[in-house]
């Protein structure tokens, strides 16, 4: 399996990786919400637990979508999928450390931590804006820090951002799949039409 198969194969399999966003983006809500209706420090907590939750709900999102939500065992980008989500998992820590000095620096540290793991997804699912979307990430956690934003403000941006490019790649996913469904809609079709003829 080459590196565009190993790339086709996770596309088919998580719908390009938007789903992930989708379910990453309700977790950034989620966390908005506790900071809106609890305190920040409840917000941290929500945010972690919704983080667990990410991959099983974005498989569960893609097979509800006709996707498999599993990639071949033999796929050689699985172990850049590990690699991106330990380095996550590693990283946490840091944001967590943060916000012990800055109580409202835990969202903007997350911001740049999973903003740093979307840069390993153009190599992942062969989607450029991947680049985007991890940048923006990463600049919008920079930007909170300088402004000295407050969490809800950190929460929210993590929330729209991850839901905006969600939404983008999971249209260009579904235009792609139209797109390669056509020539064998096509050839169906003159199948048919050439049986047709041949019976009358």
């Amino acid at each position: 399996m080459n590196l565009e198969e190993a790339q086709r194969d996770m596309q088919r399999a998580y719908y390009d990786g938007a789903t992930g966003l989708i379910a990453s983006a309700s977790a950034w809500f989620a966390a908005t919400l506790a900071t809106c209706l609890s305190t920040p420090r409840a917000a941290i907590g929500v945010l972690l637990f919704g983080g667990m939750l990410i991959f099983p709900v974005s498989v569960l999102l893609s097979k509800a979508l006709g996707r498999s939500g599993r990639h071949a065992k033999n796929n050689p980008l699985n172990s850049l999928a590990i690699a991106g989500t330990v380095w996550m998992l590693l990283a946490i820590p840091i944001a967590y450390g943060a916000s012990l000095y800055r109580l409202e620096w835990f969202f903007p540290a997350m911001l740049m931590t999973i903003g740093g793991r979307y840069l390993t997804f153009p190599t992942l699912y062969g989607v450029r804006l991947y680049w985007i979307c991890g940048g923006a990430l990463a600049a919008s956690g920079i930007v909170l820090v300088a402004i000295q934003s407050t969490s809800h403000v950190g929460a929210l941006a993590g929330a729209l951002i991850e839901f905006g490019f969600g939404a983008a790649i999971f249209a260009r996913a579904r235009a792609n799949a139209a797109r390669q469904s056509a020539p064998t809609d096509a050839a169906r079709l003159a199948a048919s039409a050439m049986n047709g003829s041949g019976s009358t």
